[in-house]
């Protein structure tokens, strides 16, 4: 046996055993009501039985045991996923799991350790421009008030779709404030294959590709052309149903490699954006409750534009 063989062996098999035990910790401290199922009176085991975890996972009673005895067998992210979801894992666990398993998580939160303390306050100092971080795969990390309600109420977005690729194919109201819609979609496609090039293995880039393609006949179509595009800064017209029409410039600033995470900033390219953009802040700040307390009852806040709608798609190609 190879020097280098010997010393991965030993690191593979720590990693079982500890994956073992995390799985046999977090199935103990799960009680049957939790998950829908009722105890029943010989119930001996803390927490939940072996059989049932492989239930609600949907995968065999004997492959998970063989999992929790350490055996030397292959799981897959999916199998991961199911796991985690079954023993009701939170964002730091799930993490550790997928870790255990040297695997890659194909659904991550939007929670990301590279947006620190520091970062956070520089989309907050940048106000009223919109801001925010977003990794390569278009999923939006971070972001300030002004760029929550640039092109859609994005705080009422489900955290897991708070991706700028499922927003420009399948979120209305987003797609309604682009001006140049198709130009748009069309640039952002062409970035996401040139990015995806260096990610075609992993889980969580084939999860988001299978889920448009699913989803959106048009994001299938333009995929198909197979169009490529590097990373490029522009002016961008939008359509926002708060203050009209913003044109603001588009710069990437890049916190790592260049395919890696960057600040997405707007600027306002003329005064009467600069003006609609301080009363967009205005507006972001007159709806703020208090802190600690709820938003007041009243009409139910309007989530998608109605009345009349300018139907014009011109101006320069577009990503958000």
């Amino acid at each position: 046996m190879t020097t280098t063989a010997a010393t991965e062996a030993p690191e593979t098999d720590i990693r079982r055993h500890e994956l073992a035990g995390f799985l046999r910790s977090r199935r103990e401290r799960i009680t049957p009501e939790q998950v829908g199922l009722p105890r029943g009176r010989r119930r001996r085991t803390p927490g939940l039985r072996r059989e049932e975890v492989a239930q609600l996972s949907a995968v065999g009673v004997t492959w998970y045991t063989w999992l929790e005895q350490a055996r030397d067998i292959q799981v897959s992210p999916q199998v991961l996923d199911s796991l985690a979801r079954a023993l009701l894992l939170d964002r730091s666990e799930r993490t550790h799991l997928f870790a255990l398993a040297g695997a890659v998580d194909p659904a991550p939160g939007s929670d990301c350790t590279g947006v620190t303390p520091a970062f956070q306050e520089m989309l907050t100092r940048l106000e009223p421009f919109p801001a925010c971080i977003q990794n390569s795969r278009y999923d939006i990390l971070a972001h300030n008030r002004t760029y929550g309600r640039l092109l859609c109420d994005l705080d009422a977005v489900a955290p897991e779709d708070r991706n700028c690729m499922l927003l420009a194919y399948l979120n209305e109201e987003w797609r309604e404030s682009v001006v140049d819609l198709p130009g748009m979609q069309r640039v952002m496609a062409a970035k996401f294959r040139a990015a995806m090039a260096e990610h075609l293995a992993e889980p969580a880039w084939k999860a988001l590709l299978g889920r448009l393609e699913a989803a959106s006949p048009e994001f299938g179509e333009i995929w198909a052309r197979h169009e490529v595009v590097g990373p490029s800064n522009r002016t961008k017209i939008f359509r926002n149903s708060r203050v009209g029409m913003l044109r603001l410039d588009h710069t990437d600033l890049w916190l790592g490699p260049s395919a890696g995470p960057r600040m997405v900033t707007y600027v306002p390219s003329d005064e009467q954006s600069r003006l609609g953009l301080e009363r967009l802040m205005e507006s972001v700040l007159a709806e703020s409750p208090p802190a600690g307390r709820e938003e007041p009852l009243g009409e139910p806040r309007e989530t998608s534009r109605t009345g009349s709608r300018e139907t014009s798609r011109t101006g320069s190609l577009a990503e958000v």
